[in-house]
């Protein structure tokens, strides 16, 4: 495949690598209140989703929503992560990094709270949409803040992200339905979320580490994300991406209904959500740090796809048997996944910026790629289906992208970027 891109951009990339390389690393001036923003900004990043998955029931018998427009409540986050994630790096090269992403977390803590008045269907999509568009926006761009800010760390950079935003995953399905109990309505369960967000918007503004000369140097330097659209190694990273996280958006959507129809409580199943979130949470931080002292990180690829697999198989062979152990190995596979494919993605280039926007191509097409699947299992429900087939389709996925793992030889790195069209 040949790059649509012309040989200036190409040079752009490189530059980029070299000026990145050539500098000093900048994680010691970070200092603790860098992980404290990373870790608030990354808690942020779930609960509006994961709080709906609890509630479902109630939220559809209140506003009449049928399976398909759940799904869509959903599946749209995912979508405009993936619409937004393409374009972040140039939002940040247009209005400032800084600026984009206060932006983007006062979008966000919006989204929340305008749920405390919704009364539709389309309001929620509304909410959805506005909610997402912030988390695409700082999903975008935090893999390459975290290079920047973290050189020499970047597994436990991002091992420490991955884990607060699969951990805010667990809070959004504990805290929404103790609420919505507490209080006899869905919309402050659901709204409550915009406090965290504007407490991680007040501490960015206060906080955030001044740019370094480096990174000023490297900002003069533009790296598009349109660069990596002629490159077959960031469609494969892509793909990948996308398709072993899809597990992720149908169980975020479906778990809590697919139980209860099994005959569980509202609340047990509810639960199972929160209990997935925390051995994801796990999962983010553990298994970058297991892989953290070799650049090969296959090994642990083939560990957490081989997890998936057998979660989403017990899940659809024999579901009733062990609920408990059929989530937490799903759970962890995914949450471990999710912060591989991110360093797998990072650790293709060495400069912040490239590197930035190769995760930001990744996280763009794959997201995509996610969305589809809670869409996919709420057609086959309103088509008079079960989730049986949706779990073993994700079992298959997972087999599949543990085969492909292979693919990720870090000896090949350099050749695989060495041009746009490699």
């Amino acid at each position: 495949m040949k790059s649509s891109e012309s040989p200036g951009q190409a040079a752009s990339l490189v530059m980029e690598a070299k000026t990145t390389a050539a500098a000093p690393p900048a994680a010691h001036s970070v200092g603790l209140w860098g992980f404290a923003l990373l870790l608030l900004v990354g808690l942020n990043l779930r609960p509006f989703l994961t709080s709906v998955g609890p509630v479902l029931n109630l939220l559809q018998a209140d506003t009449g929503m049928g399976h398909g427009m759940a799904a869509i409540l959903t599946t749209l986050p995912f979508v405009m992560m993936g619409l937004l994630a393409l374009a972040g790096a140039a939002l940040a090269q247009c209005f400032g990094e800084q600026r984009t992403l206060l932006c983007a977390l006062l979008l966000l803590a919006l989204g929340c709270g305008a749920r405390f008045l919704a009364d539709s269907a389309t309001s929620l999509i509304l909410t959805a949409i506005l909610a997402g568009t912030g988390v695409a926006t700082v999903q975008a761009l935090m893999p390459g803040v975290c290079k920047r800010w973290f050189a020499g760390r970047i597994a436990l950079a991002m091992g420490l992200y991955s884990a607060a935003l699969v951990g805010g995953g667990a809070m959004g399905a504990l805290v929404s339905p103790a609420l919505v109990m507490l209080t006899a309505d869905w919309r402050p369960g659901l709204a409550v979320w915009a406090l965290p967000a504007l407490l991680a918007w007040g501490l960015w503004l206060w906080r955030a580490p001044e740019e370094t000369v480096a990174a000023a140097t490297q900002a003069s330097v533009p790296v598009s994300v349109r660069a990596f659209f002629g490159s077959r190694r960031a469609w494969l990273l892509a793909l990948y991406f996308g398709l072993a996280n899809s597990g992720y958006a149908s169980l975020v959507a479906w778990l809590p209904s697919f139980y209860v129809d099994e005959g569980m409580d509202a609340q047990s199943a509810g639960s199972l959500l929160a209990w997935m979130a925390l051995f994801q949470a796990a999962a983010a931080l553990l298994m970058p740090l297991s892989v953290r002292a070799a650049l090969d990180r296959r090994v642990g690829l083939y560990g957490v796809m081989l997890l998936q697999l057998l979660g989403f198989a017990g899940l659809a062979w024999a579901p009733e048997v062990a609920p408990l152990l059929w989530v937490a190995l799903a759970g962890f596979g995914l949450g471990g996944c999710f912060s591989l494919c991110l360093i797998v993605s990072l650790d293709h280039l060495p400069g912040a910026r490239a590197a930035g926007a190769l995760a930001a191509f990744v996280q763009g097409i794959g997201f995509l790629i996610t969305a589809v699947g809670p869409w996919l299992v709420g057609a086959l429900r309103d088509g008079g289906g079960d989730f049986t087939d949706a779990w073993w389709l994700h079992g298959a996925i997972a087999f599949g992208m543990l085969l492909v793992s292979v693919r990720f030889n870090p000896a090949g790195y350099g050749r695989s970027m060495a041009r746009l069209g490699a």
